[in-house]
């Protein structure tokens, strides 16, 4: 009977769980219509500097005749941020959608949330001045499960987008995960991925301390002399061109090239990863920087290659001056179709991993969850530290692809899960590769496979779909 009867239990919980199955809520209107300066917000936070979405000259001559708003979006617009969600309800007045769900949930101590799975359709963009109604439901709700955060739930729901003309515009299904806090296995006492033990520290004196203190605020200071305006590195107490002592620094580009090169095998030493290439970067100001690279295969590397700064939190308490990948130029000129075909590869694009990042990707996309801002609040609720949402991931991943493609490729799909949380001090770098290339209906549709790796793994795998202009 003990056994029994927890699960009977489980059963009856999931049952009052699936009670909102397949039931949709009556049409609601977004809070604001499409509109520019949320638009500017949402590429500032992504670096995505598509002419479409933000040059109202450039978006003039374009296929689009005029600005849009990036397809990857479309959730933002819904949100409604730190004003109160309010109940959903069917026609027949009914609570439906996912809050009577998360109650139940909370309730029952799966109090922690996280986005695992989106799937996008985009119908058409948007423009300024679209006011979306949408209308969504919860489609399935699982058994209890054990996961590395903790056991719980998924939940996936579908949101159909709508405009004026009741015409539908975009349709999005989302997968979340509600679990307990300290459940898992994931541990809460680590800031960043860590290395098995702490980094040597840097012997920080008077002459150096100007050095270290930009790397903690994200900068990378060159000396440089007030007399001759020399430049050099490391630090000195002297210039070694006019030898005068008035010194100051000027804030590098942190954008160089591999001066030279090599690989550390033997002996390793457990406080840091393998393999663990060093590198010689001469900067774009003309100094040269002795560091390492993250983020690259050791194969990978070599003289010339264009690399960028990517200060790393290698433990709580240390930030250090690495350097990884440049990322690839935009395209300026959008692919045609012919030109593209299955087993093409896109450059690797890094994706530095900062608080900014983090934060700026969560207020730009309105979800004011306290994992996306507030450290101490994510361990409350089992996460190491602050982690990226899943609208900021998409953004960044359709960025990479519609850089690789050119401003007038139109995104028609998004499909992706999730795996390990992107943390503040990380490197994530996206590759990709086209899946397939073929007409349908007389257009250039054309599937990209896409992943951003992190130190931990696999963050998001998936593809989407784009239609390239064809001769």
């Amino acid at each position: 009977m003990s056994d029994e009867q927890p699960q009977a239990h489980a059963a009856a919980f999931l049952e009052s769980l699936r009670e909102v199955v397949g039931l949709k809520s009556a049409l609601r209107e977004t809070r604001d219509d499409v509109n520019v300066p949320m638009i500017r917000h949402w590429c500032d936070a992504m670096s995505d500097h598509n002419p479409s979405y933000t040059d109202p000259d450039g978006a003039a001559k374009s296929v689009h005749a005029g600005v849009v708003a990036p397809p990857s979006m479309l959730d933002t617009w819904a949100m409604v941020g730190l004003a109160p969600r309010g109940e959903q309800l069917s026609d027949d007045g009914r609570p439906v959608g996912m809050l009577p769900v998360m109650e139940k949930l909370d309730a029952a101590g799966f109090t922690s949330v996280v986005a695992t799975n989106t799937s996008h359709d985009y119908m058409r963009y948007l423009r300024p001045g679209d006011r979306l109604r949408l209308r969504s439901f919860v489609m399935d709700v699982s058994p209890q499960k054990k996961t590395f955060l903790g056991e719980g739930h998924f939940f996936t729901t579908a949101t159909e987008y709508l405009d004026a003309k009741n015409q539908v515009v975009g349709r999005i299904e989302f997968r979340v995960l509600k679990f307990k806090p300290g459940t898992g296995t994931i541990s809460v006492d680590a800031t960043a991925p860590p290395g098995p033990l702490p980094r040597p520290r840097p012997a920080i004196s008077r002459d150096t301390k100007f050095f270290w203190d930009g790397v903690d605020q994200g900068e990378l200071r060159i000396q440089k002399c007030k007399g001759c305006s020399a430049l050099h590195h490391p630090p000195m107490v002297r210039c070694p061109k006019c030898g005068g002592y008035d010194l100051g620094y000027v804030v590098a580009s942190g954008r160089g090239t591999v001066y030279s090169h090599a690989e550390a095998h033997h002996p390793q030493f457990p406080m840091f990863d393998y393999p663990l290439v060093a590198v010689l970067v001469e900067l774009e100001e003309g100094t040269r920087l002795l560091t390492h690279m993250v983020g690259v295969a050791e194969d990978e590397v070599e003289i010339g290659m264009p690399v960028e700064l990517a200060i790393r939190a290698t433990d709580p308490e240390l930030n250090l001056p690495l350097f990884g990948r440049a990322r690839p130029p935009r395209r300026e000129t959008t692919l045609r179709f012919e030109d593209v075909k299955a087993g093409d590869d896109l450059d690797p694009c890094p994706v530095p991993i900062t608080p900014t990042l983090i934060v700026g990707g969560a207020m730009a996309s309105r979800d004011f969850q306290d994992v996306h801002h507030d450290p101490d609040l994510a361990r409350k609720r089992g996460s190491p530290n602050i982690f990226m949402n899943i609208m900021t991931t998409g953004g960044l991943t359709t960025r990479y692809v519609t850089d690789w493609a050119g401003p007038e490729a139109i995104l028609r799909n998004m499909r992706f899960r999730l795996g390990a949380p992107n943390y503040p001090g990380d490197l994530m770098t996206f590759r990709g590769q086209v899946n397939s290339a073929a007409p349908r209906g007389g257009k250039g549709i054309v599937e990209i496979g896409v992943q951003g790796m992190n130190q931990l793994g696999a963050h998001v795998s998936g593809t989407l779909e784009l239609e390239l202009p064809r001769r």
